[in-house]
């Protein structure tokens, strides 16, 4: 009897003592994040939501100043500094590709060095130093375009300050944009379910406060500088990214935070090179030999890959040969012996290079959207009633609005009717969601080819309204609520845990050699049509044959996606081993995750 009533009593204090370990667990936040006193984050008072909203209000005052400038711009090119559309449109392409590849480097610096919170703050500053030298350019009177108001040869001092300003937009941006998504996105713990959920969601309403500032930088900002003053828009662009930079500050005590990890390409170089000094092994038959993390350093280690049968020439550089040294404790020589999961981080990232590559076409379609389709929009009819009309740019806001519907419908109606249809808590994985978008992109540049073959051939184009352009902008915001936030999801979710700023800089590459690939196609195109006397881009829209870019654009597209699909059917996703915390629960898992994407 007494034997049995101490049986019971181990029983009940192991189980409290399971118990207290769970509570626990779903107290503090165990992800290698830390609070701004370097502690382990207490998970009721950081992270969440509570602490995304201060990330998402300055991200809504970037995207305002990027689309009230980007969209104008090349009216401000052609209208006041007297560019033809063929410079303009290069020009206007090549600074959003420098703007969009800046992050490359920012994402790098913030995940080796900085740390994503310093790089956003630093960098919001030299953007807000951008924005202000702008507002100068327009209220100095020797840096404005001209001393009279009908401006017909604009000062060369003017273009240059211009200049200067915008591509120290572009230097702030590389800093700020790979690291603030990224930033808000380490706010919710990947080991906790709802949280895990959450997170998911958070992607969809970051666009959804995106494209809120993208709407009110294409319609009030842009009203504000072609019926108001160029030099009042800058200064309200101005003001709100100072009070934004302040309001991000005061978020401080409410963050998670991630301790820079070093250059993250040593270890992958170091993958390759043990793999090739490594050439002549054989692979062994059970991955379960392979070199890893042992079981009592993987808390301090963060989250560990399993093994996939993708590119298994780099497992060897995880083999262990005879009298190596393993253990923990005595360093091993990394360029010799590799853990598996930074074999499998290497994995990640060159399965990505397909992805990247057939998603640039996608980049090539976005980029008409700032430049021709607002160029079309500036020689049609602008009137929505007889006393009032809309600035040319402002058309894009039907865009803007189509993307916060279809981010909107997919967040609240669609996923949880695919969640339980697929029992995928995505509802269906990252690479279809992107793939949706590719199809609506091939049907926008189709629409735009057929409005403008009918604009050419009416007897005033000018007479026509503007909201002809409306079905392919709207068509291509149902794309970019597909693709762009599968893409952001995709490359933060798929990349190495200590890339995630790279992941999103990856994400902004995207845009940014479409931009590229944009300029150097209108160059092409240019060269070869202009060789018969009709070239497709002439001194105006009207003796320029837009319509026939625009197919070109559709079955490039049309093309890539078909190859897209071969890719993303054989695709394989990241592979995590971690702890699961189900929240309001009493159990604890470990387990195997396959992400589910």
């Amino acid at each position: 009897m007494e034997q049995e009533m101490e049986k019971r009593k181990r029983a009940s204090s192991t189980a409290s003592s399971e118990a207290n370990t769970i509570r626990d667990e779903d107290n503090w936040v165990h992800d290698s994040s830390v609070d701004h006193k370097g502690r382990v984050p207490l998970r009721a008072s950081t992270g969440v939501w509570k602490a995304s909203l201060f990330i998402m209000t300055i991200e809504f005052s970037e995207r305002l100043s990027y689309f009230g400038i980007a969209t104008n711009l090349i009216t401000y090119l052609t209208q006041l500094l007297h560019q033809d559309i063929k410079t303009a449109a290069k020009n206007v392409n090549f600074w959003a590709g420098v703007t969009t590849i800046m992050p490359l480097i920012g994402g790098f610096l913030a995940d080796a060095y900085a740390g994503r919170f310093s790089m956003v703050l630093f960098s919001s500053l030299i953007y807000l130093m951008g924005l202000s030298i702008l507002t100068m350019s327009q209220f100095i009177p020797s840096l404005k375009p001209c001393s009279t108001k009908m401006c017909q040869q604009p000062r060369k001092l003017h273009e240059v300050v211009l200049f200067i300003a915008l591509y120290f937009i572009s230097v702030g941006t590389g800093g700020h944009k790979p690291c603030l998504q990224s930033f808000g996105a380490d706010q919710f713990d990947d080991d906790h379910t709802e949280e895990r959920k959450k997170k998911m969601s958070y992607f969809n309403w970051w666009n959804f406060a995106l494209c809120c500032g993208l709407f009110l930088g294409v319609t009030a900002i842009v009203y504000v500088q072609d019926y108001v003053s160029w030099g009042v828009a800058d200064l309200v662009l101005t003001i709100t990214m100072a009070f934004t930079i302040v309001t991000f500050y005061m978020g401080k005590a409410f963050y998670r935070y991630r301790i820079p990890e070093g250059s993250p390409l040593v270890p992958m170089l170091q993958v390759l090179v043990a793999a090739i000094r490594k050439r002549k092994l054989p692979n062994p038959s059970n991955p379960a030999l392979l070199f890893e993390v042992p079981e009592s350093h993987k808390q301090s280690q963060g989250r560990l890959l399993l093994h996939t049968n993708r590119l298994r020439f780099l497992d060897k550089a995880a083999i262990i040969e005879e009298n190596e040294n393993t253990s923990w404790d005595q360093k091993h020589n990394p360029w010799r012996l590799t853990t598996l999961t930074r074999v499998e981080e290497v994995k990640l990232i060159l399965n990505m290079i397909p992805i990247w590559l057939t998603s640039l076409t996608f980049g090539l379609c976005v980029a008409q959207a700032s430049t021709f389709f607002v160029k079309q929009a500036a020689i049609m009819d602008l009137h929505i009633t007889d006393n009032f009309k809309i600035p040319p740019a402002s058309i894009y806001s039907l865009g803007a609005i189509a993307m916060l519907i279809s981010v909107t419908v997919y967040d609240k109606i669609l996923v949880p009717i695919l969640r339980k249809a697929t029992g995928n808590e995505r509802g269906i994985n990252i690479l279809t969601r992107i793939g949706i978008g590719m199809i609506f992109s091939v049907v926008a540049m189709s629409a735009a080819a057929l409005v403008e073959t009918k604009r050419l051939k009416a007897d005033r184009p000018q007479s026509m309204s503007v909201f002809w352009l409306a079905p392919q902008y709207i068509i291509l915001g149902f794309g970019d609520g597909f693709t762009l936030v599968g893409l952001q999801e995709y490359f933060y979710d798929q990349v190495p845990d200590s890339m995630r700023s790279l992941g999103i800089a990856f994400y902004l590459s995207v845009i940014a050699v479409g931009s590229f690939i944009s300029s150097f196609l209108i160059i092409v195109v240019d060269h070869v049509t202009g060789k018969g006397g009709n070239s497709w881009f002439g001194k105006d829209l009207n003796s320029s044959r837009l319509d026939n870019f625009y197919w070109l654009l559709a079955a490039m597209n049309g093309l890539n996606l078909c190859v897209y699909g071969l890719l993303a059917r054989g695709y394989t996703y990241k592979n995590v081993e971690r702890r699961v915390v189900v929240a309001d629960d009493t159990s604890l898992s470990n387990g195997i995750d396959q992400s589910m994407a």
